[in-house]
C-alpha cells in the first residue's frame, strides 16, 4: 500500500473507531496537518462513505459561534457479508455499513467436510438464501469475510488446512471469484471472535487480551497492542495444537498431544467412549447431562479436560501475559473449563510473581459472534478496498 492510500486509510480507521469525531480531533489523534485530513474527508463525503453530523456544540464549548461538525461512518453506504462456516452449518449475518444486523440466516450443512469447490458453493447457497430471506438482491453486498476454523492465511486467501475441508493446502481465491460477486476474505474464525470481542465484547478498551473458542476444536485469538495477531503464516495462534503431552492422543490435524485432543468436543466423546464401551454417548451435551447425574465417567472425562485445559492457560499467561482472557463458545457448554478447580491448575501453572493472574471471564455470544466478528472484519477490508479505489481515481 503507497504512504497516501496508508494515511487516508488510517484518517478512515480512526472515523470509524471513534463513531464520531471532527476533523481536528483526527489530526490531533493521528499527528497529521489538518489539510491532509480535510483534503481526505472531503473525498470520503463526496463517495459518500462518511456523513458529517452537527453536535450542537462549538469548539471552544461556549454556547455561541459555529456547531461543532463531527464525521462519522454512513450506515446506507454499503451492506456487508459476515460469514461462519460450522460443521454442521453456515451462518450469514448481513450488516449495514456501521455493523449493524440486517438479515441473519442458518443455513444447515449435509456433511461437515468438502472439497474447496463444493464448501465455496455451499456458502453461495446460504448467501442467496438469506438475501431472498431479507428481500434484497444480491448485488446489494458489497463484500464478505468468511471465518473457518484451521490454518488460514489471510492475505491469500490461503487455507492450509481445516476441518471442513478435504485435504490440505487449498488456495480458494479462484473459487471465491467464481462464485461470488463481491470481494471475499477468508479469516481463522478464532480470529472474527477476537474482532467482535474487541469491538462489541469484553475486549473493549483492552490493549492485550486472548479469545479461546470452543466448538469442535480449540480456537485462540490474539490482540497484542491493539492489533489482531495472525503470525507470518497465518499460524500464529494454534492454541488448540499446542503440545501437552509427548506423543499423546491423536488429534484431527494428524499430530499427537494437543491440547484439542483432550479438551475439543470430539476428543470427550472419544474418551468417553473409551472409557464406557457399550454405552457411548451420542453428542457433548449427554456427557454434561450424565457428569450432572452424577456419572462418574462423565465427571472424570470432563475433570480431566479441565486440568488440560487449566494447564494450557497457564502456558498462554507465560507467553502473553494479557490484561484478560476471554472464554468464548457457541452452543458447548463451558462450564468445565472454568471451575473452581481449573482456575486452582492456572494459578499452581503460572509463572509465581507478586501480582495477581490476568482476568478469566466467559462470554457466550453463540454462533453470531463469529458471524458478527466476520462482518465487522469485512466492514474493514471493503473500507480498505473504497480508500485505494478513491486515491487512484483522485490519482
Amino acid at each position: 500500500m503507497e504512504q497516501r492510500d496508508s494515511t487516508r486509510l488510517r484518517i478512515f480507521e480512526c472515523i470509524r473507531a471513534a463513531g464520531q469525531i471532527s476533523r481536528i480531533d483526527i489530526a490531533n489523534i493521528l499527528q497529521m496537518s489538518p489539510a491532509t485530513v480535510t483534503a481526505a474527508t472531503a473525498d470520503f463525503l463526496a463517495a459518500g462513505l462518511i456523513v458529517e453530523t452537527s453536535t450542537g456544540a462549538t469548539g471552544d464549548g461556549s454556547k455561541r459561534g459555529r456547531p461543532r461538525v463531527n464525521l462519522k461512518l454512513n450506515q446506507e453506504a454499503h451492506l456487508v457479508a459476515g460469514i461462519k462456516v460450522a460443521r454442521t452449518e453456515i451462518s450469514v449475518l448481513v450488516a449495514d455499513f456501521v455493523g449493524d444486523e440486517t438479515i441473519s440466516h442458518n443455513m444447515p450443512l449435509e456433511q461437515a467436510q468438502m472439497s474447496s469447490e463444493t464448501l465455496v458453493k455451499s456458502i453461495r447457497q446460504a448467501i442467496d438464501e438469506t438475501c431472498e430471506k431479507g428481500g434484497i438482491g444480491i448485488d446489494r453486498i458489497s463484500g464478505a469475510s468468511i471465518g473457518i476454523a484451521g490454518l488460514v492465511d489471510a492475505e491469500k486467501n490461503f487455507v492450509h488446512w481445516s476441518s471442513s475441508l478435504k485435504g490440505r493446502n487449498h488456495d480458494l481465491s479462484a473459487h471465491l471469484a467464481q462464485n461470488l460477486p463481491f470481494p471475499a476474505f477468508i479469516e481463522n474464525d478464532a480470529n472474527l471472535v477476537a474482532k467482535a470481542e474487541q469491538l462489541f465484547g469484553e475486549g473493549r478498551d483492552l490493549s492485550n487480551f486472548l479469545v479461546v473458542t470452543f466448538e469442535h476444536g480449540i480456537g485462540l485469538g490474539i490482540v497484542l497492542g491493539g492489533e489482531l495477531y495472525r503470525g507470518e503464516r497465518g499460524c500464529g495462534a494454534e492454541f488448540g495444537h499446542m503440545k501437552v503431552h509427548l506423543d499423546g492422543a491423536l488429534c484431527q490435524c494428524g499430530q499427537r498431544g494437543c491440547l484439542e485432543a483432550y479438551v475439543g468436543s470430539y476428543a470427550l466423546l472419544r474418551e468417553a467412549a473409551i472409557s464406557s464401551p457399550g454405552n457411548e454417548p451420542k453428542t457433548v451435551t449427554e456427557i454434561f447431562e450424565a457428569a450432572n447425574q452424577g456419572s462418574p465417567v462423565a465427571q472424570s472425562v470432563l475433570e480431566r479436560a479441565g486440568q488440560m485445559f487449566g494447564m494450557g492457560v497457564a502456558n498462554l499467561i507465560n507467553l502473553f501475559d494479557p490484561q484478560r482472557i476471554i472464554l468464548s463458545g457457541g452452543n458447548t457448554s463451558l462450564d468445565h473449563m472454568h471451575t473452581d478447580a481449573v482456575r486452582a491448575r492456572v494459578r499452581r501453572d503460572v509463572l509465581n510473581v507478586d501480582a495477581p493472574i490476568p482476568e478469566i471471564v466467559v462470554n457466550r455470544w453463540g454462533h453470531q459472534m463469529w458471524a458478527r466478528g466476520a462482518a465487522a472484519h469485512a466492514i474493514e477490508q471493503v473500507s480498505r478496498l473504497k480508500v485505494v479505489e478513491l486515491a487512484t481515481n483522485a490519482g
